[in-house]
């Protein structure tokens, strides 16, 4: 892990692509604006994590689906 300090209107680059800007610190937040191209996804933890969760969870549902039956049961439909 790497530890950095900055300062209000300092920035971190992260690769070509993403900067990273402290914009306020006040009562012991730090709020920063991130710079990424709309491809790369930027979420909070907490939304991370719920969309980690969310895909495990259809993934598993994925697993129990049974396609091969579903697709027999469907060839005498519509005919």
């Amino acid at each position: 892990m790497l530890v950095l300090t900055r300062r209000v209107g300092e920035s971190i680059r992260i690769g070509d692509e993403i900067s990273v800007r402290v914009l306020d610190i006040q009562r012991g937040q730090v709020r920063f604006a991130i710079d990424a191209p709309r491809q790369i996804p930027v979420h909070r933890e907490e939304i991370y994590e719920q969309v980690q969760q969310e895909n495990k969870e259809a993934a598993k549902t994925a697993k129990e689906f049974d396609a091969a039956a579903l697709w027999k049961r469907s060839k005498g439909r519509g005919k």
